[in-house]
């Protein structure tokens, strides 16, 4: 048994998710080809097999530990990079209708080479920027959950992706453990682009015990049809 499938086992039982042999093996499968990818490309820092089933693998399921999320859901991942947390939502949910969103191309060609690699269905990588994502009809308000592992902070980070979020749905921002400030300093963004701060679900990844938050917003209202900005705009002037 390799150190990354004895690693996910044990992480899993322990977040809670339990995996079939097909999932363990979709996840090794999607480690190898992650492994092949960043010999090109500047995929993931993250490296070694252990770390890759806690800090990739695990962290990503987490955010299904904050929300209840029905049978064939419509999920859009922002900022995917190399495809944290949709590839592995949609391998331990199958059900799941996933939207892989980035900006660069050579990235959105590694997922859609590792989609088609591991079989997946109903999964798609898009290369596209968020603002201008987020304006296009076929996307604008059609998701019933918006995730992102993106390093922006909240109150841009609202403006990519709620606008994506259809009314009644939800945005996880997955983030590190001390957010408080981050939190308060979103309220007016959250107020303008229709959402509400619903909870801050707090948790420790297994085995390396490192502090995660999921801050879980609801989109209560639509999104002024001006949001998000032109390109550039929502990282440069935030809303405050």
């Amino acid at each position: 048994m390799s150190d990354l499938i004895s690693t996910l086992q044990q992480a899993g039982k322990e977040a809670g998710f339990d995996f079939t042999e097909q999932q363990i093996r979709l996840f090794q499968q999607y480690f190898e080809l992650l492994i092949e990818g960043n010999e090109k490309m500047n995929l993931t820092s993250i490296t070694e097999p252990q770390e890759v089933a806690i800090k990739h693998f695990i962290d990503s399921l987490t955010c299904l530990n904050a929300l209840q999320l029905p049978t064939g859901s419509q999920v859009l991942d922002v900022g995917t990079g190399a495809g944290f947390p949709g590839i592995p939502l949609k391998i331990y949910r199958e059900d799941l209708k996933i939207t892989l969103m980035d900006s660069l191309q050579k990235r959105v060609n590694f997922l859609k080479d590792t989609i088609e690699k591991l079989g997946l269905r109903d999964i798609k990588a898009v290369h596209d920027r968020a603002e201008d994502f987020a304006q296009r009809t076929e996307y604008r308000e059609k998701f019933d959950l918006v995730v992102s592992r993106a390093v922006a902070r909240l109150n841009v980070l609202a403006e990519y992706c709620l606008p994506c979020v259809k009314l009644g749905g939800y945005f996880i921002s997955q983030k590190g453990p001390h957010i408080e400030e981050e939190v308060n300093e979103a309220a007016k963004a959250l107020a303008v682009l229709g959402g509400k701060l619903e909870t801050i679900k707090k948790l420790n990844l297994p085995i390396s015990q490192d502090g995660r938050s999921m801050v879980v917003i609801k989109k209560e209202k639509a999104t002024p049809k001006q949001y998000p900005r032109k390109a550039g705009l929502p990282a440069k002037k935030p809303i405050i």
